[in-house]
């Protein structure tokens, strides 16, 4: 019996159809394709469903994405999105009921471990996180001036995330767990490739008093931490509270974050950009990954522009400055046809 999430989402695709009549009825089919309002079952046309292609890679079947939106994902989601489901288990469950598969015994055998910071072990934390809404992780955003977390379905919480700490800090051997904002790392198709965890303090709602509150697992180089899906322009930048910082006056603008200068240098660009910004961190590693990675863009024949925040970085602008001079800073730095794209504030 299939326990394992890529396993339960490629039983889905194979019956893709199925599926959407089933969870997505409000849509219909338009040849390889079922179109639909939104994976929360609307009607519409905005989201795309394709009915047929490999188990898993580019063009798999099963994978979705919402035009309007650019969220995107795979059966699983629908039937999260779609039921109102918070817990992976409950989502689990309806598939398995949906495939008239048997139910996961609590006594059954636990899966094979995985090797420790590995691809897997990073799909098995996401598939186990759940969305941030209303938890430990929202607030800590919060905190940071990040409050507009539309779009945003790259981020997870789980509230107890184990962490290995330094033998010779007593902090680090206080607790072996702590709550964790899980942010999914993903290549240019979607496919989760690592993640990133940011520890926190369940007393205050800042990052946990650890040694290393952040740490990476999984594939990490050329790939990253995305919002929204470019199609001709994005902005890409290190960490995840400065991407999110300026997607608070740009959030129709996709963005990823590579999370280190070394990861910046290496991100991989999608097919068809023709413009790129990069957010710079104001210290010379952020410097040197920035004018790298134009490099490679220009040859590529991508536009690019810099993108340089008033003090250390753009969440700093955002909590001392404000958004309205954040955003008035960003204007002065954009091209004019993307200008449109700076909310009001």
């Amino acid at each position: 019996m299939p326990r394992d999430a890529s396993e339960l989402a490629r039983r889905l695709a194979r019956d893709a159809e199925a599926v959407c009549r089933h969870y997505l009825s409000k849509g219909r089919r338009q040849g390889r394709y079922w179109t639909v309002g939104d994976v929360r079952n609307t009607p519409g046309r905005s989201m795309f469903v394709r009915l047929s292609g490999p188990d898993s890679g580019p063009g798999a079947a099963g994978r979705w994405t919402d035009a309007a939106s650019a969220e995107h994902g795979d059966l699983l989601d629908v039937i999260r999105e779609s039921c109102g489901l918070g817990e992976f288990r409950e989502v689990a469950e309806e598939a398995r009921r949906f495939l008239a598969l048997p139910r996961a015994e609590p006594t059954a055998a636990p899966r094979p471990p995985v090797p420790q910071g590995s691809p897997e072990a990073a799909r098995r934390l996401w598939a186990i996180s759940k969305p941030i809404v209303g938890t430990l992780a929202e607030t800590y955003l919060r905190s940071r001036g990040i409050t507009n977390l539309s779009g945003c379905e790259a981020l997870r919480f789980h509230p107890r995330c184990w962490y290995r700490g330094d033998d010779d800090d007593p902090c680090d051997q206080a607790r072996d767990a702590w709550p964790a904002l899980i942010a999914a790392v993903t290549a240019l198709d979607g496919t989760i490739t690592g993640a990133h965890r940011t520890w926190l303090d369940p007393a205050s709602a800042c990052k946990a008093p650890v040694s290393t509150p952040r740490r990476a697992m999984g594939l990490l180089l050329g790939h990253a931490v995305r919002f929204g899906r470019p199609v001709d322009v994005m902005i890409a930048g290190e960490g995840i509270e400065t991407i999110l910082s300026l997607r608070q006056v740009m959030p129709s603008m996709p963005i990823a974050a590579a999370l280190s200068a070394n990861h910046l240098a290496a991100l991989e660009l999608p097919i068809g950009l023709q413009r790129l910004y990069l957010a710079r961190d104001d210290d010379p590693a952020g410097c040197r990954a920035v004018e790298t990675l134009a490099d490679r863009a220009r040859a590529a024949g991508v536009e690019t522009l810099t993108l340089a925040p008033a003090l250390d970085d753009f969440n700093d602008d955002l909590r001392r400055l404000g958004a309205r001079m954040l955003r008035s800073e960003l204007c002065a730095q954009l091209a004019p046809d993307d200008r449109p794209r700076v909310g009001s504030i």
